[in-house]
């Protein structure tokens, strides 16, 4: 059995009077590709942004690699490596695209950040053909692209992608998608919150669904890509 890299029990957060996550659980295991699907509003960014020391919950607990880290603030998760792609991709606009590279290595001092930046140009040579183009200046696919390039080079142990795919042309999703595998099966860990269900799915070898704020499924991917239920609810069938 492989190790339980992320491991959330009865998570509850709320915002004022409004409880947005009403005591989810799941768990992530080492080299393992997870999707969080459902729509929006579920509450799959709310769950994400307690996880990742964004938004305190309000009851339950979150277990990075064994120990709990409720409470911890997001920059001491991010050099234990558990590392956030957001929603919306927080680019660094005024940055160049070498600079918004470096700055996901601030945490680091070691001697190998070029060479990272090289392989993030690798996986992204899109990237590396305007490596010296301001953020702000490109498409939302290619900050997306920036976004999950920055987020590599902190070395994460475990990646959770939010939305990934939102907003973005159907070719482009196809990119990012192309590229989510590529990270899983150079090894890391990944997380995938996404709208986009069916995608999220085939690329996954677990699943949860979130609805109102719940997680009502949970289950091998492939059979909750089948499920008449999820197929109703998510895929317009």
């Amino acid at each position: 059995m492989a190790n339980t890299m992320l491991k959330v029990t009865g998570l509850k957060v709320a915002y004022g009077g409004i409880q947005a996550v009403k005591g989810v659980s799941f768990e992530v295991h080492e080299g393992e590709l997870v999707s969080l699907i459902g729509a929006n509003g579920a509450g799959k960014t709310t769950t994400l942004k307690a996880v990742t020391g964004t938004q305190p919950a309000a009851g339950g607990d979150i277990e990075y690699m064994g120990k709990s880290i409720k409470g911890q603030g997001p920059w001491d998760l991010v050099k234990q490596g558990l590392v956030m792609v957001p929603e919306g991709r927080g680019t660094f606009t005024r940055m160049t695209i070498t600079e918004n590279l470096q700055m996901g290595a601030f945490i680091r001092n070691d001697n190998q950040i070029e060479a990272d930046i090289d392989k993030v140009f690798a996986i992204f040579p899109r990237l590396k053909e305007r490596r010296n183009q301001l953020a702000g200046t490109m498409s939302g696919g290619e900050q997306q692209m920036l976004a999950m390039g920055r987020a590599l080079m902190a070395q994460p142990k475990v990646l959770l992608l939010d939305e990934p795919s939102m907003g973005l042309s159907p070719i482009m999703v196809d990119k990012i998608f192309e590229v989510v595998n590529d990270i899983h099966q150079r090894g890391t860990t990944v997380l995938l919150v996404e709208q986009n269900a069916s995608r999220a799915l085939q690329l996954a070898s677990r699943g949860y669904v979130m609805d109102s704020g719940e997680v009502t499924m949970s289950g091998d991917a492939k059979q909750l890509l089948n499920d008449p239920k999820v197929r109703a609810a998510y895929l317009g069938e």
